[in-house]
Formats: C-alpha cells, structure tokens, sequence
C-alpha cells in the first residue's frame, strides 16, 4: 500500500482506516485490467464492439502491456458488463432502465473463464435504486470471480431522463452496496469482493467520507471522465486522490480520449506516475 501511494506527500494515502486483505484478496497484490461495455451495443465499449474472440485476443495483448509496463505487480484480466443498462425510455417497468437476461450474463461469464478472467457486473439503475437492484445478482455475486459496479451518473435521484444530467449516489447507498457484498462473502465463504464506483465529478458520490470500508470488501473509486491528458490528470487528482476512500481505478476511452485537436489516451507509464497508483484499469 505504501508503493501505492507512491510518493504521496498530502498524507492521504495509503489510507489509514482501511482493513488489511484477507486471504484470497485481490488488491493490492494485483492490477486488474478491465475491458468494459455490453454486448447489445457496440457504442458503450470494447466488450460488445467486437467478437468475443476478438475482444479477448485485444484483452490479453493489454494485460501484456501493463505487465511489462510495471513487472512489479501482476495483472488479472476482468469483463466488466454493464448488466442494467439505463434508458431514455421509461420502458415496461418505468425505471428507465434495462435488465440484461441472465443467459447473457451466464455468456460473459463463460467468456471470462476461457481467459482465466474475473468478471464485474455494472448497474446503471435509472429511476431504480441499488437496494432494488443488488439482490437480483446474488446468484452471481455468490461466484467467487464475480464483482460488482455502480455508476452514479445514471442513477437519476432526481427524476431526469438518464443521459440529460449528472446523477448521483449517496454514502448511504454505497454503504448498502458495500454492506450487502460483506454479507454474500462471509455467508458462502468467498474471498473479498471487490466494489467498482465510478466517478468524474464531485457531485456524482456524496458524503464520501461516510463510507464505511470492510475487511470482505476491497473498494475502488474509479476516475471515469474522458478527454485530453491534463483533464484527465487533474480530475483523478481533485475528485479521487483528494477525497481517499480505499483503492484507485483509472478509465481509458479508446475512442472518447482521442480527437482531432491531439487528444490521446494516457499510456500506462503516465497512469502509473499518478499519486497514487490505480489498481484498477478499465478500457471503454
């Protein structure tokens, strides 16, 4: 956790209140690169852009990358399916959301074995809320490789049609998450999950510093915003390096981080500069 922090001088990091790792934990003894995305839409990310095949062969030559770019830590493979998707459209159940079916979620999941990958599963709940959401994954959640994420900007507090404005979560909410996750480890004896949030401004996770850490499981705030290098550098450094919960994730947009004004993506060298580390990779 120290080499995390990698040098961090404000005494944030590595963060005292959290619990050390419990046997078969993850983090930090792993990078986890993610590919992220669903498999109705080639728009929301490379997992659904491509043929499996495809997509795992670009997977495992990234995993490669990031191995060679720090031989210090290992790196795990992971698909993070985005599994309710929200919508414009109130749809059947009013909530502006999109459940996948299970025997897509059982596809992925199969996909992810064939690489030795772990897997998330990503919640855009719309109208809808986690409380409501979370409990229908446990047959999931009780998998030992698989995780689970939330994204705030589409959950839509407020009742804006998703994609019209920024949502929010609260503490409260993430703590239920967090809380829920504890309790599907210790009933089926599972090794730490670990809790992706996604995040790109401020306003998107309230009262961070309420959230509750446990040892079963490993939390990560994730820089999700796109654009140019320095935007990108100084979101992650005032929204997530300034407000320390656990762990760090960094989000690269193969197509939203490059335009025609010379916006690129950041390499892994770069990523690994930031203070501190990120421990999580996700490519869109």
């Amino acid at each position: 956790m120290r080499r995390l922090a990698n040098g961090d001088k404000t005494g944030k990091w590595p963060v005292k209140k959290a619990p050390r790792p419990l046997p078969g934990a993850i983090l930090p003894f792993y990078r986890v690169v993610a590919y992220y995305g669903n498999m109705y839409s080639k728009n929301m990310g490379v997992l659904g852009e491509y043929r499996p095949k495809v997509m795992l062969a670009k997977l495992q030559a990234e995993v490669k990358v990031w191995e060679k770019a720090d031989t210090s830590t290992p790196v795990k493979p992971a698909l993070h399916y985005i599994c309710v998707t929200a919508q414009a459209a109130a749809g059947s159940n009013g909530l502006h959301n999109l459940r996948m079916p299970f025997k897509q979620i059982d596809s992925v999941i199969h996909m992810a074995h064939s690489i030795n990958a772990i897997i998330f599963l990503d919640l855009q709940v719309g109208f809808s809320t986690v409380q409501t959401e979370v409990p229908r994954l446990e047959k999931y959640l009780q998998m030992p490789d698989v995780h689970l994420g939330i994204d705030p900007e589409f959950s839509m507090k407020e009742g804006s049609v998703p994609g019209k404005r920024i949502g929010t979560f609260d503490a409260a909410d993430i703590n239920y998450v967090s809380q829920y996750l504890a309790d599907i480890a210790k009933k089926y004896n599972l090794p730490p999950k670990i809790f992706v949030v996604h995040r790109f401004t401020q306003k998107m996770v309230t009262n961070y510093q309420n959230i509750k850490l446990h040892p079963e499981v490993q939390f990560v705030m994730d820089m999700d915003g796109w654009g140019g290098v320095r935007l990108k550098q100084d979101t992650y450094h005032y929204i997530t390096a300034h407000e320390p919960v656990q762990f760090t994730g960094f989000k690269l947009f193969y197509k939203n981080d490059i335009t025609k004004d010379k916006h690129r993506m950041l390499t892994p060298k770069e990523v690994l500069q930031l203070k501190p580390v990120p421990v999580y990779i996700q490519y869109q």
